[in-house]
């Protein structure tokens, strides 16, 4: 009988035999009390009664699969004689139960290093039907084209493995919607949420956004010479960033507000004349363990300003003329030097 048979539904039973005849063989039918089944009598046009079996409850397969009646016969003789025979009722199953998942929602976390083929976990679903009605498959459900392309459900173990590379700075994290479908159609579905963790997998980037070059020899200190912007996408400590110059540069890094940006200024006065230009090399290095550094060149050229007075070869000269010496002769030459360059380092005499 199947479970999703009403109450109600007869079922005719075999009719017992006695080979006596008058009362000796008139025969009546019991059954044994059970509360989903009761017995009726069928009469026939002969005058025979055909014994049938009423379903009296819905049936429930997963409650209790069969059950065991005894159908007894007795005879009107004196003595009573009666035969019995045992009715084996077997419930018939009907996909009358979805799928259940273990769990509503899995979690998972992944190093974004994670080597593609990885097993993420196995969600597992489980059906209180039979046969093919318990026979579970599972895939995905309606997901962005982006997801199903980055993971794999294998369909008969439930066991989701990565298909693509991971990358934190692009999604840092998965909500995977998975299906459990019975041989009959029915679905369930859990949520498998992938948390993407970070790797330090990238080194900080330095950007020069403005560079003032060159700059005048007379600039006072603090004054600004270049901004910068460093940038490291990674999160946490892999992604805070300390910056130090390299060298004996006359100049200092001052962080900005916003902690992404750097300055340079001036940290003490240029001198041309020692140094017409400074090679510099900004390094910057992040938290991660171990860490990544970036590197960045910066040229600063200093202008010349007039700051330097001419300066003869000699203080004083000493020369000897004779008194009979020709008007126009050269009597000495004088050489006078500037450090400046340019005009500022052309030299008149007077």
């Amino acid at each position: 009988i199947g479970e999703w048979t009403p109450p109600g539904a007869r079922f005719p039973l075999e009719m017992a035999q006695d080979a006596d005849v008058g009362r000796n063989s008139l025969l009546t039918y019991q059954l044994t009390s059970n509360p989903s089944f009761s017995l009726v009598m069928k009469e026939s046009p002969d005058g025979s009664s055909q014994p049938e079996l009423v379903l009296e409850r819905e049936l429930d397969r997963e409650k209790q699969s069969s059950f065991e009646l005894v159908l007894t016969a007795v005879d009107g003789g004196d003595p009573v004689r009666s035969g019995s025979i045992k009715i084996r009722v077997n419930v018939t199953d009907a996909n009358d139960n979805p799928p259940v998942f273990a769990q509503d929602q899995y979690r998972a976390r992944l190093r974004e290093d994670t080597p593609v083929g990885s097993r993420v976990l196995n969600v597992s679903a489980s059906d209180a039907d039979s046969g093919s009605n318990a026979r579970i498959t599972y895939g995905f459900g309606k997901m962005p084209a982006k997801v199903l392309q980055r993971f794999v459900v294998d369909a008969e173990s439930g066991m989701i493995t990565l298909n693509e590379v991971l990358d934190f700075e692009d999604t840092r994290g998965f909500v995977l919607l998975v299906e459990a479908r019975d041989g009959g159609g029915l679905v369930a579905q859990c949520k498998v949420v992938v948390e993407v963790v970070d790797v330090n997998d990238n080194a900080p980037e330095i950007t020069v956004l403005s560079l003032s070059s060159p700059v005048p020899e007379d600039a006072p200190t603090g004054t600004v010479v270049a901004l910068l912007k460093v940038n490291d996408p990674d999160s946490g400590e892999n992604g805070q960033v300390s910056c130090e110059l390299s060298g004996e540069a006359p100049l200092s890094i001052v962080a900005s507000s916003g902690g992404s940006y750097k300055v340079l200024v001036l940290a003490k006065a240029l001198d041309r004349e020692e140094a017409a230009f400074h090679e510099l090399v900004l390094r910057a290095s992040d938290g991660g363990d171990p860490a990544r550094t970036g590197t960045a060149r910066i040229r600063v050229t200093v202008l010349d300003a007039n700051d330097n007075a001419p300066v003869f070869s000699q203080a004083e000269y000493a020369v000897r003329v004779p008194e009979d010496v020709p008007v126009g002769s050269v009597l000495v030459t004088v050489t006078a030097t500037d450090a400046d360059e340019g005009l500022y380092g052309d030299v008149k005499y007077s």
